[in-house]
């Protein structure tokens, strides 16, 4: 898709992957919706920088845990420009802690888990997609390898994600008919403000064993993911349905 006047809503965008990609997609010409649920000033910073270089946007406050938000959100989207042609379903939460854990793994944080991580990218993609099919729209979700291994920050993690992986195959073949595709970017550990705080002390040595069994020796970046997510944006019309992994062959090694 050449995404030059076209119009997309990137959820979780005031800060990491969801700036980077807003940013990107605006220098490729498509006007952003820069979804935040908690950061206003980094939303607005994300703004900032797509208005610096003369990008078009604008900034609205959702929770996509909420379906009633995620529908006002759609709305105040289609109000504002007539049209929605991309969905990046990139907001995500976790509570880290550690697996062995189970007693400590409670209702609240499977609730908020998946709520976000899990739920927000259906009732996002439910709201949007009589907009998406108009025209034959594109829908990413920001996914992980945890969806696939036994890693990740918790449980519960590890589980919205795999859930998460099913949903974008399930998606793919509903939305088929009408010319939406459905995709799902499945980072590794992110080097970014995210995984660093949540990491807290034990950042660096998490970091290190990681790059050490990565095929490639390396960690992604936010900005690798943005370009990952802009590859199947911009990519070939066919590609539907995948799970595409990027985490320097941690996943392989």
């Amino acid at each position: 898709m050449d995404v030059t006047d076209r119009v997309a809503i990137v959820t979780g965008a005031s800060s990491g992957v969801g700036r980077e990609l807003s940013i990107s997609l605006a220098q490729k010409g498509a006007t952003v919706v820069i979804n935040y649920a908690h950061s206003e000033a980094g939303a607005q910073g994300t703004f900032d920088a797509i208005n610096a270089m003369g990008g078009r946007g604008m900034i609205y406050r959702a929770d996509v845990s909420v379906d009633d938000e995620c529908r006002a959100l759609v709305a105040a989207t289609i109000e504002a420009y007539g049209k929605i042609d991309i969905l990046v379903n990139n907001a995500g939460t976790t509570t880290h802690l550690a697996h062995q854990e189970l007693d400590l793994l409670s209702d609240e944080i499977w609730q908020s888990t998946l709520g976000v991580n899990l739920m927000g990218p259906f009732y996002m993609s439910r709201a949007a997609a009589p907009y998406l099919k108009k025209q034959g729209g594109e829908i990413v979700m920001t996914s992980s390898v945890a969806g696939f291994t036994t890693g990740g920050s918790s449980i519960a993690y590890c589980a919205s994600k795999a859930g998460l992986n099913s949903l974008t195959r399930c998606l793919a073949k509903v939305f088929g008919g009408s010319n939406v595709r459905v995709n799902a970017i499945c980072p590794g550990l992110i080097d970014g403000s995210w995984a660093q705080d949540g990491w807290g002390e034990a950042w660096e040595s998490v970091k290190a064993r990681v790059e050490g069994q990565s095929a490639l020796g390396k960690i992604v970046s936010p900005p690798d993911v943005a370009e990952a997510i802009m590859s199947l944006i911009c990519g070939s019309d066919l590609v539907t349905g995948q799970l595409q992994v990027l985490d320097a062959g941690y996943t392989i090694a």
